[in-house]
């Protein structure tokens, strides 16, 4: 009884509980304090979580802002490395390099939200006037209003083409029938996979084709023998003394009315000469209107074959230029007759007021980006034919979008630049936006 007792004694004097283990109390833990959460140092797009498509992408000051730490001074510090000359500021990433192949596909499956994709062909000459190959992304630099604009795009692949042929039948006939025979020769220095549409002026423009068909079709040689005309004769004028007005006579009247007094040539005893025609810029606009049709992926050119007059067109060359530049239409040309002539080619494209332009066709190829040749026999024709198509196919393609709005009308300046010397770089010098484009 006294062992009981002093055993309940021990214990109440210890502090212990002599109740069941099923009856205690676990202990509750501490909750654990808030944590702020880990730095987002790996996103480097241009949004920025929490603030959206922002100017300025995070950096360590934005981190360490959000991790409730004092971010660090802005000072340049000796400790840090200085920047690199000459490493190009604008060019950070590389641009899209399609495989072999596929660059005319991506410039008509690049997407696009906004914003104007500009598509620039370029050609590189060397001195000698060949083709010069091999040039990456890094050697072209493309301004755009005077600000260089990043390459989003870059491709030497071959693209089809959509040719509008042009024939100029306005010329004389010995110069027509060199034309005459170098036609079937334009179907050789096509693809199976180009397209073609033939065009002929002389007062007035014709679609002789009736549409694109396609490059090594049957029809195509049809056409181009359908077109051959035997051209004009240039004969001196005779305006005054017995043979002037109408000398040939049916029934006493003019066998040709325009020559007849009184008529478009004025009465009295002097004859107004009747002015020579060439309609070049109405066929340049018809030819372009049947190419702004053509889907995207396909170079759009104009080739004409002519003298390069322009005189009676109803349309103006800023106008039609202005079409060309809003639907990406390059200008290509073959010069013929008195303006293929040594020197005398380059003197005709001077103009002088109230008078015809003897080569209005040179001014469209410069503001295109197309190339011009100068020839006199048929197989300098024939010949220029093959070189300018393969030309054509085989450009370099630059593509960016462009930091001005989507459509405000206004004409926006290009200027491309190569980083090697001694190369000619051919390329359109500027162009309006086109609503088609933006998406």
């Amino acid at each position: 009884m006294k062992l009981g007792l002093s055993a309940m004694a021990l214990a109440t004097f210890l502090g212990l509980s002599l109740a069941a283990p099923a009856q205690q109390q676990p202990a509750i833990p501490d909750n654990p304090a808030p944590q702020a959460p880990p730095p987002l140092s790996n996103v480097n797009g241009p949004i920025t979580p929490g603030k959206g498509a922002g100017d300025t992408l995070p950096g360590p000051s934005s981190s360490a802002a959000s991790a409730g730490q004092q971010p660090a001074p802005t000072t340049p510090s000796s400790s840090q490395p200085p920047a690199q000359e000459g490493k190009d500021q604008v060019q950070t990433a590389p641009p899209e390099i399609p495989e072999g192949g596929e660059g005319f596909e991506k410039t008509s499956t690049l997407i696009r939200l906004n914003v104007n994709f500009v598509e620039v062909p370029v050609t590189v000459k060397d001195s000698k006037g060949v083709l010069v190959p091999g040039l990456t992304y890094r050697n072209f630099k493309i301004f755009e209003n005077g600000q260089r604009q990043p390459l989003r795009l870059f491709t030497a692949d071959a693209f089809p083409l959509s040719m509008a042929f042009v024939i100029d039948q306005s010329v004389t006939a010995d110069v027509m029938a060199k034309v005459n025979n170098s036609l079937a020769a334009i179907q050789g220095a096509l693809a199976p996979y180009d397209e073609i549409a033939v065009f002929s002026y002389s007062n007035g423009a014709q679609n002789r084709s009736g549409g694109f068909t396609g490059a090594q079709s049957a029809r195509v040689p049809y056409v181009l023998s359908m077109t051959k005309e035997t051209g004009s004769e240039m004969l001196p004028p005779v305006n005054s003394g017995p043979l002037a007005g109408c000398n040939i006579r049916e029934n006493g009247n003019c066998v040709d009315p325009n020559l007849q007094p009184g008529r478009s040539v004025g009465g009295g005893p002097f004859m107004t000469i009747p002015k020579e025609i060439h309609t070049l810029n109405d066929a340049i606009l018809a030819a372009a209107k049947e190419l702004s049709t053509r889907p995207k992926g396909r170079r759009r050119i104009i080739y004409v074959v002519s003298d390069g007059k322009e005189y009676g067109s109803k349309a103006t060359y800023r106008d039609v230029l202005r079409y060309l530049e809003t639907n990406d239409i390059t200008v290509y040309g073959t010069l013929v007759g008195d303006s293929a002539r040594w020197g005398e080619g380059y003197i005709s494209r001077l103009h002088l007021p109230f008078t015809m332009y003897d080569n209005r066709l040179a001014s469209y190829t410069l503001a295109t980006g197309g190339t011009l040749d100068s020839e006199r026999d048929l197989n300098g024709m024939e010949r220029s034919y093959s070189r300018i198509a393969e030309e054509a196919r085989t450009r370099y393609t630059l593509g960016y979008l462009s930091h001005q709005p989507v459509i405000d009308g206004k004409f926006r300046p290009i200027d491309v630049r190569v980083d090697r010397p001694g190369l000619e770089v051919i390329a359109k010098t500027g162009y309006y936006p086109n609503a088609r484009d933006a998406q």
